[in-house]
């Protein structure tokens, strides 16, 4: 297979694949010791009807995709089976809304490390593939990085 190597940032990133997933300012939650869990965000694209399937992560046992929404007045987080992604519309991953939750981590994640994460998205033709980045982690309350922060790679 043919492997395509870009730079993670701010900008926008684009992978040359059946889909054409962009992916934008995306990063992870830092925890505190001990915490277990927290979240990737994150803004997709794709040029083609798509869908994200999956995402996984060395640091983490357990890694779904989530949504946070009302739920007879009581706000919700629960894993779905997929995440439409509309023909050249943004889809935000974010806190209080759609994101990749990271579950059983195996360490803390420090405000500065780098975390992989592999995103498996699945184009209206069936076809799918494996988005693999490299998400800068930090505080929520951080602004957002506008500087290179690793890399991003397609199977």
């Amino acid at each position: 297979m043919q492997r395509l190597v870009l730079s993670v940032s701010a900008l926008f990133l684009s992978v040359a694949a059946s889909a054409q997933v962009t992916v934008k300012d995306a990063w992870v939650r830092a925890t505190v010791p001990q915490q277990k869990a927290t979240g990737a965000f994150m803004q997709l694209q794709s040029a083609q009807d798509a869908k994200l399937l999956s995402a996984q992560s060395p640091v983490a046992g357990v890694v779904e995709v989530h949504e946070m929404a009302m739920d007879g007045g009581v706000m919700k987080m629960r894993a779905v089976p997929s995440l439409a992604l509309p023909a050249g519309k943004a889809v935000e991953l974010k806190p209080g809304g759609y994101h990749v939750m990271l579950m059983d981590l195996k360490g803390q994640v420090k405000d500065g490390d780098t975390v992989p994460v592999t995103l498996v998205v699945e184009g209206k033709d069936g076809k799918r593939q494996s988005v693999e980045l490299k998400v800068p982690a930090r505080t929520a309350a951080a602004p957002a990085m506008n500087h290179g922060a690793g890399q991003m790679h397609k199977h």
